[in-house]
């Protein structure tokens, strides 16, 4: 095991949006069967206009997309081919805004995804809380015990108290004698974030910062009441599943699980014996994930896989279909369920989940989910940017979304630095010890 603040921070971080100038970003989601490059302005909002996530007004200006190879499940399998992928889609956008890209806010949804939950504590002695009690307090909280191997992706403060008393926003200049922090860690397996950081690097670009690509979705897709009273975001990709859960605005847990839309394709395209092309075809015009809502008599004629032009097309029911569809969306979504069971913030949550990503357009989806994750829910598109047309402001486009409002709270993230002043006042510590007792004696 090693320790979160013993290591350094060395994947890239973005800083805080300058409020006075406008600024130019670019950001690529990279999915199993899609990367999306969006290059967008992001022009500060007036003062009064300032909006909780929302402190620049968001205008795409050009959109690439291309059909993801060389990755699977999120994570870079053949290292050539993902480069071609990802240098294409950053062209074509190129090419729609007359701009050029030489950085990009990058989605991650490999490296299994996990969230723990940091805990830290110093003492103030009745004085003011000051910034360095601030910092030391969410240092102590990012001593997080993480697997070997893996990597903080985001850290993001969560809850602060003062003798007991959360729900703070700034304790800086309050009195009391206990300042205590709670810190949301989400880590990340290191290595198949460099393998896709090197993929992007072949296509001489850099990666300006990782953004997970769950807490993306619900950065987009839930309205600022479902963030505060506390909501989960399902995002159905094509290889993976994700979930993100908001507490109180803040990001507070997330979770992914290896399937998606693609496996329902393959389940067709094996019980149909048909090719993985005409089989997405026929989930996307005639899926139903409900298999009650559809009559055995209607029926569709497809082409056999290897057909030499012998056999001709033979007829399925729709009914068939949907009762290929639906075990495997039963699979994903009552892993889902376990994993928000897991995830103990089921309260939090409530009846509140918003579904997003290609998948969960399949018809009777929703219906599905509320079936089996016995609550409300209903589809979610990406809302508060502009320049987007109708075909983009789909579910499947919410994870590009979000890393476009991402920049916009990234300096709300803490990152644990290693200087001698935060040494110096280190409570864990024998000379820390006494560095604290000096600054509070005297």
């Amino acid at each position: 095991m090693s320790l979160f603040a013993s290591r350094p921070a060395s994947l890239p971080r973005m800083g805080k949006l300058s409020q006075r100038r406008t600024r130019i970003v670019s950001v690529l989601d990279v999915g199993s069967s899609k990367v999306t490059c969006l290059i967008a302005r992001l022009r500060p909002r007036e003062a009064g206009e300032v909006l909780p996530n929302r402190t620049h007004v968001v205008e795409v200006l050009g959109i690439g997309h291309q059909r993801s190879r060389g990755i699977k499940s999120g994570v870079v399998v053949d290292l050539e081919a993902a480069e071609k992928s990802i240098r294409h889609c950053v062209d074509a956008a190129e090419r729609m805004c007359g701009l050029t890209v030489e950085s990009l806010i990058v989605s991650v949804t490999a490296g299994r995804l996990k969230s723990l939950r940091g805990h830290g504590e110093v003492t103030v002695g009745g004085a003011q809380v000051s910034e360095a009690d601030f910092r030391r307090a969410l240092t102590n909280a990012a001593r997080t015990q993480m697997e070997t191997g893996r990597i903080p992706l985001h850290s993001i403060p969560f809850d602060l108290t003062l003798d007991g008393e959360g729900g703070l926003e700034n304790p800086v200049g309050m009195t009391g004698e206990a300042l205590g922090a709670e810190l949301h860690v989400l880590s990340a397996e290191e290595t198949p974030l460099r393998n896709l950081e090197a993929a992007i690097n072949r296509a001489h670009l850099v990666v300006e910062a990782f953004v997970a690509g769950p807490y993306a979705s619900g950065l987009s897709t839930l309205v600022e009441d479902e963030a505060a009273m506390g909501s989960a975001c399902i995002d159905m990709g094509a290889g993976t599943t994700t979930i993100s859960i908001f507490q109180n605005g803040h990001f507070a847990y997330a979770d992914a699980v290896a399937l998606g839309g693609h496996h329902i394709t393959m389940d067709l395209a094996r019980g149909l014996s048909i090719s993985p092309e005409q089989a997405e075809r026929l989930k996307v015009v005639h899926g139903n994930a409900m298999t009650e809502l559809l009559e055995d008599e209607e029926t569709l004629m497809v082409e056999p896989l290897g057909d030499d032009g012998t056999q001709g097309p033979v007829q399925v029911s729709r009914s068939l279909i949907s009762r290929i569809i639906r075990p495997r969306v039963e699979e994903t979504l009552e892993l889902i369920r376990d994993r928000l069971a897991a995830s103990n913030l089921g309260h939090v949550i409530g009846k509140r989940v918003v579904l997003a990503g290609g998948a969960s357009q399949l018809a009777g989806m929703t219906d599905a989910c509320r079936d089996i994750l016995q609550r409300n829910v209903r589809l979610g598109r990406p809302v508060g940017v502009a320049g987007l047309s109708a075909a983009n402001k789909s579910p499947a486009f919410a994870t590009a979304v979000g890393l476009l409002i991402y920049p916009q709270i990234a300096h709300n993230e803490f990152v644990p630095s290693a200087s001698p002043i935060d040494f110096a006042f280190d409570e864990s510590t024998r000379v820390g010890r006494v560095g604290a007792w000096l600054r509070r004696s005297f």
